[in-house]
């Protein structure tokens, strides 16, 4: 009882911190370069200015209104990326405070690529920062220039390395464990940034961080022909940030479909769970949408489903690249006896949960009797006891879990958030081309923008939506991965610090207060910015 409900304290605190971080982040990572786009078109104009006097002033007059709309935007960006860091801060402190096991059992390798992070990527975005925001008429204008864009690439940058620790966790590789000091320590550090998981997870994530920036954009620039305002500064920076979103969703489906084949191959209880597939099949079917019958048990001979709408053969095809392969289940997943090909291409026979329950209470007591032999001086164990460890420490957190049901996620949560993460991410791809096709209507001499009521009205609404898409793109990653700190290394319930969890909950209370009204300050300041429009920033 302890152990769960400090646990459930901990992954409380952990899930509010990284949501309300996560609000912050991708519309950081995006808007950094939609300024720099926004920029070097200003620097453009002013070269060509220079080159043609005769037409200088008609150049330096667009020139001015890059300018205008550079600043304008890049103030939008300095507010959010302030109150970012904040909260990210926090979040990697709660990794002492509150997950010291974790810490502890892959310290080594998880730390490294949040060191970099911190290190060398923050520093550079934050460096760069400061001379993007207050260096106008400082310092020379390509100078400024680099600036914006390596403060852009510098906050991706720093997102990879996240992303990298984050991929990590999910399909660990790379490492060693060693018995002596009961600590995972790296020994590839290529393979650990370079895996598969990693690479899909960090196109996936930073395109969608893309496309929540473009959104944002085009839904203020909205607001402004509702109101009548800033007419040419709203309709060029829909223009730009609509073909800056639509590049990236496109990119985002793309990887999106490279995600899910990983996930199957690295994570098939995940891909089950996201699914609602309780009963594997070959060519399995992909769910468009269903509805689940509440309190489901797996090994139940019932449909878990009331309804369910799907297209045959595409799940099949997207987890194993081939027809014909068999998609395992939840069902199957827990009795095991299937045959599996593996990330890296290679067949075996899964085991059943029992099994890796079995091989990971031998790990556990093999790593136990180890350290017992090495205090009593029984040299003559060691290396026994160390091969035991070694050939069952792939399943060594399954020692931890008592019944299969503990390595079942929520399987509701993660098939509804799949759906609305999914849903809303070919809704903002139509967004998008929509976008274009009225403003080129307009050119054309349709109706003007701003006349369109409706469907302004429509894109203020789609403001939120982005931001619901991105936290389901979390919840189906992070859910989907229970009970798993490590997969299949390390469940939650061994990962936690050993405090009261009435401490936990106290600080969740305080983050909450505390997030919320940065939140709100956050929306405040901005909402300011935005009313008082653009011209505020010509020098």
């Amino acid at each position: 009882m302890f152990y769960s409900s400090l646990t459930d304290a901990s992954r409380l605190q952990f899930a509010v911190t990284a949501m309300y971080h996560w609000l912050f982040v991708p519309l950081t990572l995006g808007l950094g370069f939609i300024v720099a786009f926004m920029e070097t078109r200003y620097y453009l104009l002013c070269k060509k200015a220079a080159k043609n006097p005769a037409d200088s002033l008609s150049i330096q007059n667009n020139a001015d209104f890059w300018l205008k709309t550079t600043k304008f935007w890049s103030t939008i960006f300095a507010i959010n990326f302030a109150i970012g860091v904040a909260t990210g801060i926090i979040l990697e402190f709660e990794f002492g405070t509150n997950w010291s096991n974790y810490s502890w059992f892959v310290g080594d390798i998880f730390g490294a690529p949040l060191a970099i992070e911190g290190v060398i990527a923050f520093f550079m975005e934050s460096t760069f920062f400061a001379v993007m925001y207050f260096g106008w008429n400082k310092v020379s204008k390509r100078f400024h220039l680099a600036s914006t864009w390596l403060t852009a690439i510098g906050a991706n940058i720093s997102a990879i390395w996240i992303l990298v620790a984050n991929s990590w966790m999910q399909h660990p590789v790379g490492m060693h464990f060693n018995p002596d000091t009961a600590r995972n320590e790296m020994v590839d550090f290529a393979s650990v940034v370079f895996s598969p998981t990693a690479i899909s997870k960090i196109s996936h994530t930073i395109s969608s961080s893309f496309m929540l920036a473009a959104v944002v954009v085009i839904a203020i620039s909205c607001w402004y022909l509702l109101k009548g305002r800033e007419m040419e500064f709203a309709k060029k920076s829909i223009k730009l940030s609509a073909i800056f979103g639509l590049c990236s969703a496109l990119f985002m489906a793309w990887s999106g479909d490279n995600s899910a084949y990983n996930v199957a191959k690295t994570q098939p209880m995940k891909l089950a769970a996201m699914e609602g597939l309780y009963n594997g099949e070959k060519d399995a079917a992909i769910s468009i949408f269903g509805i689940l019958k509440p309190g489901y048990e797996q090994g139940s001979d019932e449909n878990p489903f009331y309804f369910n709408i799907k297209v045959p053969k595409i799940l099949g095809y997207m987890a194993n690249r081939k027809a014909g392969a068999f998609t395992p289940g939840i069902n199957d997943i827990i009795e095991g006896g299937y045959q599996f090909e593996d990330i890296d291409g290679n067949e075996y026979t899964a085991k059943s949960f029992k099994d890796r329950q079995l091989n990971g209470k031998v790990a556990i007591k093999s790593l136990e009797l180890y350290h017992f032999a090495k205090q009593q001086g029984d040299t003559s164990k060691l290396a026994e006891l160390r091969n035991i460890l070694q050939d069952n420490f792939k399943d060594f957190g399954y020692g931890y879990l008592k019944t299969p049901k503990e390595s079942i996620p929520n399987v509701p949560l993660c098939y509804y958030s799949f759906r609305v993460m999914v849903g809303l991410g070919c809704y903002f791809i139509l967004f998008f081309i929509a976008s274009l096709l009225l403003l080129r209507a307009e050119k054309r001499g349709g109706k003007p923008l701003e006349k369109r009521k409706f469907l302004l009205r429509i894109a203020l609404l789609s403001l939120p939506l982005i931001y619901i898409c991105s936290q389901a793109g979390w919840v189906v990653a992070e859910v989907g991965r229970q009970p798993w700190t490590i997969q299949d290394l390390l469940p939650v319930q061994a990962s936690v610090s050993g405090i009261k969890a009435s401490s936990v909950y106290t600080t969740v209370i305080i983050f909450i207060t505390l997030f919320t009204a940065l939140l709100a300050a956050e929306i405040k300041i901005m909402c300011t910015q935005i009313k008082k429009g653009p011209h505020v920033n010509e020098e």
